[in-house]
């Protein structure tokens, strides 16, 4: 009998062959046929709203209902309302100049069409929201599609499995199931595009596999999102953003704030500010059903492992919530602040990904700027800063995939920002009309017309091509 990734891998290669012979019978979907698959994806993820918070609770241990309804469900409906809203404008051909001296009355066009089939592995942190938002635009620009799971969420990806089954034909969209042998052999379709989010390290491995067969890649890989705060930015309201941003997912999101670069005469005020924030707005944080459980045992033990070397190696460690432990039963732990830490330690190395907040103190703006620039460019960039020129130098003299100003991660939650990183922590867009530019094929099209000069570029050459150059160039010396 063949194991579970066998029998996966035997239907992803069925699936692909039916993608593939099905776009070739219909290369370009109508309009009304896109928005007619937009429909039906928001039927599928509304009809399935119940079953996708049990599975979220399932893979979590814990999952606060309310943003499973926010992150997971609305905001897949959004994405696809408005692309349903927009496509029509999003597909139109695009003009371009065409120099009548030249080419005469001929026409030039972009024409975006589909790509083809395109394959999408799903992190596991929003197992919905990461598959079926990209798949938005995917539909809206007339791909087919095969999404794959990951391996850690085993419960939604069933779930997403059956949705996608009952919704779409498999020669359209479909879900295969499995673990890392799976993913290989994901890896090394001949895809008319990849999409891939994860880490850094895996990226690379997706990448090189790709380039194999010259598939191109979407690459969103997350990274160390720096909060930057200005001497006048820090306030109660700004520290309680900063921490209601770390606290999503319970820190198990890309864009969330990774590290704090803060004035160091005013880290006792941050301190302050968020002691006195999870005391009067989130007391109980950890052992509440708003609070997150870590993916795995694993995952948790990393974190823990992180606090235990910033602890032995004499950092202060101050824990946000009285009395708080990790809770081994729902994979739950309390959210730390760890003061001005070595930068050799996993925590100022590594993506944290979890409930663990670096506050990094700086001497001056240029001295925070210039410890930006010095690290990889992160996906996300967050300014506080209560003068808006102050945060726009900042992010004059800085890079990175996105950016908040007085604000965390919200730019990841609208619809039509173009979303992704740069350098280490990605490549290429998705979200509203930059998504669907990033699944279609820019198709120029020259249409000739009359009074051009094509006879001049072609040999034999004569007295007209000798004109045309030098009228263009001058006479020659």
């Amino acid at each position: 009998m063949p194991n579970t990734d066998e029998a996966a891998i035997a239907q992803l290669h069925e699936a692909f062959a039916a993608q593939k012979a099905a776009f070739v019978r219909c290369l370009y979907p109508s309009i009304d046929e896109r928005r007619g698959h937009l429909a039906a994806l928001i039927r599928a993820v509304t009809s399935y709203r119940a079953r996708i918070k049990e599975a979220l609770r399932a893979d979590f241990a814990v999952h606060p209902e309310a943003f499973s309804d926010l992150a997971e469900v609305l905001s897949v409906v959004t994405r696809a309302m408005y692309a349903a809203e927009n496509v029509t404008v999003w597909a139109a051909d695009e003009e371009r100049f065409t120099d009548p001296s030249i080419f005469g009355s001929a026409r030039a066009t972009i024409r975006r069409r589909p790509k083809g089939v395109i394959g999408n592995i799903v992190p596991w942190n929003f197992p919905f929201e990461l598959s079926l938002g990209p798949l938005v635009e995917m539909l809206a620009a007339g791909n087919r599609a095969i999404l794959k799971p990951s391996e850690y969420t085993p419960a939604c990806g069933e779930v997403l499995r059956e949705m996608i089954a009952e919704n779409f034909a498999p020669d359209h969209v479909t879900v295969v199931v499995g673990g890392v042998d799976l993913a290989r052999a994901f890896c090394n379709m001949r895809w008319d595009h990849l999409l891939y989010t994860g880490s850094p390290a895996i990226g690379r491995e997706v990448a090189k596999a790709a380039a194999q067969n010259l598939v191109p890649v979407t690459l969103e890989l997350g990274g160390k999102s720096p909060v930057l705060l200005h001497e006048d930015a820090i306030t109660a309201e700004n520290v309680a953003q900063i921490l209601g941003a770390k606290a999503i997912k319970n820190g198990q999101m890309c864009i969330s704030t990774d590290y704090c670069l803060v004035p160091r005469a005013s880290v006792p005020d941050f301190v302050r500010h968020a002691r006195a924030h999870m005391l009067e707005r989130m007391p109980g944080y950890s052992r509440s059903e708003d609070c997150a459980g870590i993916i795995s045992e694993r995952h948790l033990d990393r974190l823990v492992g992180m606090l235990a070397e910033a602890r032995s190696r004499g950092c202060e460690v101050i824990t946000l919530e009285n009395d708080a432990q990790v809770d081994r039963a729902t994979r739950r732990m309390p959210l730390s602040l760890v003061l001005d830490p070595p930068e050799d330690l996993a925590l100022m190395q590594e993506e944290i990904f979890g409930p663990i907040l670096p506050i990094k103190s700086y001497d001056s703006l240029d001295e925070a700027i210039a410890y930006v620039n010095g690290r990889e460019r992160p996906l996300a960039l967050y300014v506080f800063a209560n003068d808006e020129q102050v945060a726009e130098d900042i992010l004059a003299r800085t890079i990175s995939g996105g950016a908040c100003i007085n604000a965390c991660a919200a730019h990841g939650a609208v619809p039509s920002l173009g979303f992704g990183g740069i350098g280490e922590s990605g490549t290429g867009r998705h979200h509203g009309i930059d998504g669907f530019r990033e699944f279609s094929n820019p198709r120029g099209v020259f249409v000739r017309g009359k009074g051009d000069l094509f006879d001049a570029f072609t040999p034999p050459y004569g007295e007209m091509a000798n004109t045309i150059a030098d009228f263009a160039l001058g006479p020659k010396s």
